[in-house]
């Protein structure tokens, strides 16, 4: 699917992300301690085929391809449905079996217990997963698209933000 606003957007403020818990990862992350670098990430959940075929494997091959120093790679497990079957414990195992090694944060349950959209999920409008938000070194979301996209094409946009005078 297409991007709901590209590169070529001025983007806006990159929303808190709202965490319960990260895993791979010492401590809890936002995009304003990210400032700096670009910020790839890949929202998802563990039972969703597109994550788990292109998504997942998608952020670790962006992961290897740039440097640390200038790209961040994060995933957000964000749950809407099957909550039940989609606990951190199941995540952590998740994450170990596919050796996903980037920062994982678990989005945090809606405050109304009669919504099943995380808060994350709501503040960035995701539309389902696998989605992929890029934010720029200045912490201002600038690609916001759902569904698979071409590693060529995500790269691409990538460096263009690694490029931009930050």
């Amino acid at each position: 699917m297409k991007a709901r606003f590209g590169l070529d957007s001025p983007g806006r403020p990159a929303p808190a992300w709202a965490t319960r818990e990260w895993i791979n990862t010492r401590s809890p992350l936002q995009p304003a301690d990210l400032r700096g670098r670009v910020v790839v990430l890949h929202a998802f959940q563990m039972l969703c085929p597109g994550c788990v075929q292109h998504g997942l494997p998608q952020a670790e091959r962006l992961r290897a391809a740039f440097e640390p120093e200038d790209v961040a790679i994060i995933g957000l497990h964000t749950v809407f449905e099957h909550h039940a079957a989609m606990t951190p414990i199941a995540l952590r195992a998740f994450l170990h079996e596919w050796r996903i090694g980037f920062p994982v944060g678990v989005d945090a349950p809606s405050d109304d217990a009669h919504d099943p959209i995380p808060q994350t999920m709501r503040a960035y409008a995701l539309q389902g997963t696998p989605s992929l938000l890029l934010i720029d070194r200045n912490s201002f979301l600038r690609r916001h698209s759902f569904g698979a996209e071409e590693d060529a094409t995500v790269a691409a946009a990538v460096a263009t933000l690694i490029a931009e005078p930050g």
